[in-house]
């Protein structure tokens, strides 16, 4: 079992930034990729990022450009830098963690999710 927690979400004007950050505990050798999903009001959650445990990245193009996903040494902690922020950016975001697991597939932890508002 993986636990991940959020947090860096807030209030912040058209054009802004904001660092989003996702600790995890537990199981976290066996994970495979980690990455940040988000959910606007009324719409289904979205994929926006993804770093491998290789550290391959990559984005949703409505982000690339503006936001970067990391990690730290450990790979218990990822992070979402996002810059350049727009009114469409708003929504819950929630760190993913996931594992490949043989004779399983794909088993996914998730973040109680950050809101993230971008406003005047």
């Amino acid at each position: 079992q993986v636990q991940l927690v959020e947090s860096g979400g807030g209030l912040v004007q058209p054009g802004g930034s904001l660092r989003l950050s996702c600790a995890a505990s537990g199981s976290i050798s066996s994970i495979n990729a980690m990455g940040w999903y988000r959910q606007a009001p009324g719409k289904e959650r979205e994929w926006i990022a993804v770093i491998t445990n290789g550290g391959y990245t990559n984005y949703n193009d409505s982000v690339k450009g503006r936001f970067t996903i990391s990690r730290n040494s450990a790979k218990d902690t990822i992070y979402l830098q996002m810059n350049s922020l727009k009114p469409g950016d708003t929504g819950v975001y929630y760190c993913n963690f996931f594992e490949l697991r043989v004779g399983v597939g794909r088993i996914d932890y998730w973040g109680q999710g950050t809101q993230v508002t971008v406003s005047s």
